[in-house]
């Protein structure tokens, strides 16, 4: 029987996870996906922790950023949900409603402003921020 005949050996390089394996992220794309995770906060944590999860093991900058956005973002869409929720008591529901539109307003600007410094390469720390979650 000829070596043609048999089917290739299912040998450690041979599986599709090892072919699949994803490059290292350049400087340029680092500095992308960081500023995605800080300036999409628009849409709450979800987007860090989208970018967070594709790209922490490939660019180190966007690890350490998407991080940051996300541990900032989260008590923050938190208290956006509870705050609208509320919104739906009579006669004084207003006001949580009014409250959650702040907040989410401050958090979308906090985060187009670290995405702009972001965006240059510097790294960004945000004044008010927990930095509990996602960390080693």
């Amino acid at each position: 029987m000829s070596s043609q005949s048999q089917p290739p050996a299912q040998g450690r390089g041979n599986t599709p996870r090892e072919h699949t394996r994803s490059l290292p992220l350049t400087p340029a794309e680092d500095r992308r996906w960081a500023y995605v995770a800080h300036s999409f906060s628009i849409a709450g944590f979800i987007p860090s922790l989208c970018v967070y999860l594709a790209f922490r093991d490939r660019g180190p900058f966007t690890r350490q950023e998407s991080r940051e956005a996300f541990n900032f973002t989260l008590p923050l869409t938190v208290l956006v949900v509870v705050f609208l929720g509320l919104g739906f008591i009579p006669a004084i529901g207003w006001i949580f409603s009014v409250v959650a539109v702040l907040i989410w307003l401050f958090m979308t600007i906090s985060g187009v402003l670290g995405g702009v410094q972001v965006n240059k390469g510097r790294p960004y720390l945000y004044k008010l921020n927990v930095r509990m979650f996602l960390y080693e």
